[in-house]
């Protein structure tokens, strides 16, 4: 994994970077602008590096967009790590923090009063409304100590983890929300990273020449992931071997849903770190079969495992068909899977021009959404190296800029957009924190100030934000199939790695008015004709066929 390579190759590496940036700027239809501080949006990742370099410490980072006290903007919370090796809380800069968005760019840390500062090393966040009362909740995965929090609905939360069922036998990395049985309550899949305790202390690197790197995770032995059933009234049952998901034992970083083959029923896809990916059919009945193999997007078309991170499970093509991308590290490119129908799909990393945009990155966080509003959904990637020495060992850079990648029908161009902060990126969730119409960006950094990233872009046609509020169907609607103008997304919280978004379903490139079509997980199709664009819709699932 590791070559020794000198100062020249470096000096390529980074003139190459900027070669690439310059070509890109070129009539960029993208701007953003980083407005932390001035929001007051003050956060700072600890992640607490140590000399033993315990792998844990690359995986911080998650992030969450949701609106938690229902005043209709989007507010943020953070996960943030504690000390080592206690995996304690033990200072207030560990804390976990919630920031409420005020308007006009400003935000309050409303962490304390919230209730939300957290114990042990945190890493993911999943948003939904679990109990269907029109509140937000929020489970954070951490290393061994999970957290479920039910919002009161008063701006307050109540950690329930203990008597709702969940446990922190591993070390988890992220979750994801989604109801595979049916039955209009939210379900939790947690992902799990490996065997790992702080006692681990192997040396990896060189010796001789007193360069110690993070081991690589074939030294660290699988586990499987979780699946908990909710039952209703804050308690959930583990249901991991009854389904068929702890049959599978992998590094997971990430989780994302889709109904890739159209079933009715949400299918899970989880990402691996140097392992095969998994996707997970549900077969109905409470029964998952792993289909990745042979579904084709277990690997690429060399057959070589990759270090999978972060997914998003979108429509790229405009096919009506949800299509799959990853990010990975440096050398490795970003893959992309197209979905061919029938339960299969293509690797379309070259043909899509993402391989030779993307192999000079490391990608953490990502997102596919539509920053320009032209009617195509583009990729946003959060970048840095794993391995802080890289630069030492490998034609590589360690911290590196963000990344925005123009879908132009189907193709992926590198787009300069203003994103100039080079960082040890890590999480990314997304939102229109002004209600402008056009998606904005929260990213977090190892050892460095969080970003948050205005979008200032000239959009290219009219928007719509469609809120679901569902009745049968979970309250979020999550799961829903929304089309509109030709384009086909997803209600769903699961985006990015260890990250998690909860919002209204954006669309852009629309015209004045447009007809919106939303397909309830309950099996209910809506029709609302002619929508007049640029604003935010709220759709209810309606009463008569809910009821």
């Amino acid at each position: 994994m590791y070559q020794g390579l000198g100062r020249d190759n470096r000096e390529v590496q980074r003139l190459a970077l900027s070669i690439v940036f310059s070509v890109a700027s070129a009539q960029s239809p993208f701007r953003f602008e980083n407005v932390a501080q001035a929001a007051g949006l003050r956060f700072v990742l600890e992640n607490s590096p140590t000399p033993q370099k315990h792998m844990v410490e690359t995986m911080a980072g998650g992030v969450a967009v949701f609106d938690y006290n229902g005043d209709g903007r989007p507010d943020i919370f953070f996960t943030n790590g504690a000390a080592l090796p206690s995996l304690e809380k033990s200072n207030a800069k560990y804390s976990n923090r919630l920031f409420r968005n005020d308007g006009n760019w400003k935000f309050t840390d409303v962490t304390r009063e919230a209730g939300l500062e957290g114990a042990g090393y945190s890493i993911g966040a999943a948003v939904a409304d679990f109990d269907n009362d029109g509140h937000p909740d929020l489970f954070v995965a951490g290393t061994y100590r999970n957290l479920l929090y039910r919002n009161r609905g008063d701006g307050t939360f109540e950690e329930i983890t203990a008597k709702s069922g969940i446990n922190s036998r591993f070390w988890s990395v992220a979750a994801g929300w989604f109801d595979f049985d049916g039955d209009g309550l939210l379900d939790l899949f947690v992902v799990n990273y490996a065997k790992w305790t702080p006692a681990f202390d192997r040396f990896c690197g060189d010796a001789a020449k007193g360069l110690r790197v993070y081991c690589h995770p074939k030294y660290f032995p699988a586990v499987a992931n979780q699946l908990y059933r909710n039952l209703g009234n804050g308690k959930f049952a583990e249901v991991t071997a009854a389904s068929g998901i702890g049959d599978h034992a992998g590094r997971g970083m990430s989780v994302t849903f889709a109904d890739y083959d159209g079933d009715g029923r949400p299918d899970v896809l989880v990402t691996n770190d140097n392992l095969p990916n998994f996707l997970f059919r549900n077969v109905g009945g409470g029964k998952f079969e792993e289909v990745a193999l042979t579904a084709g997007v277990a690997l690429l078309d060399h057959g070589k495992p990759v270090a999978s991170m972060g997914a998003d499970f979108r429509d790229i093509n405009n096919d009506g068909l949800p299509d799959l991308l990853v990010t990975a590290l440096s050398g490795e490119t970003f893959p992309l899977f197209l979905n061919a129908g029938k339960g299969q799909f293509r690797d379309a990393t070259h043909s899509s021009k993402l391989a030779v945009a993307t192999n000079p990155f490391a990608g953490w966080g990502l997102g596919l959404f539509d920053f320009d509003n032209d009617g195509w959904k583009d990729l946003f990637t959060a970048n840095s190296h794993v391995n802080d020495q890289v630069e030492k060992v490998e034609p590589y850079v360690y911290r590196q800029q963000n990344t925005i990648y123009r879908n132009d029908r189907g193709s992926f161009t590198l787009t300069e957009a203003g994103l100039t902060v080079k960082a040890a990126h890590r999480g990314a969730a997304f939102g229109d924190f002004d209600g402008d119409g056009r998606m904005d960006i929260v990213v977090s950094a190892l050892g460095d100030a969080a970003e948050l990233w205005r979008n200032l872009s000239v959009s290219r046609g009219g928007w719509l934000e469609v809120k679901l509020v569902g009745r049968k169907s979970n309250r979020d609607g999550i799961g829903a199939v929304v089309k509109v103008g030709g384009q086909t997304n997803i209600m769903t919280s699961a985006v990015s790695y260890a990250s998690s978004s909860l919002g209204p379903v954006h669309f852009g490139g629309l015209g004045e008015l447009v007809d919106v079509e939303v397909l309830w997980p309950s099996g209910t199709k809506q029709n609302v004709k002619a929508v007049k664009t640029k604003q935010v819709i709220t759709v209810e699932e309606p009463k008569a066929l809910a009821e």
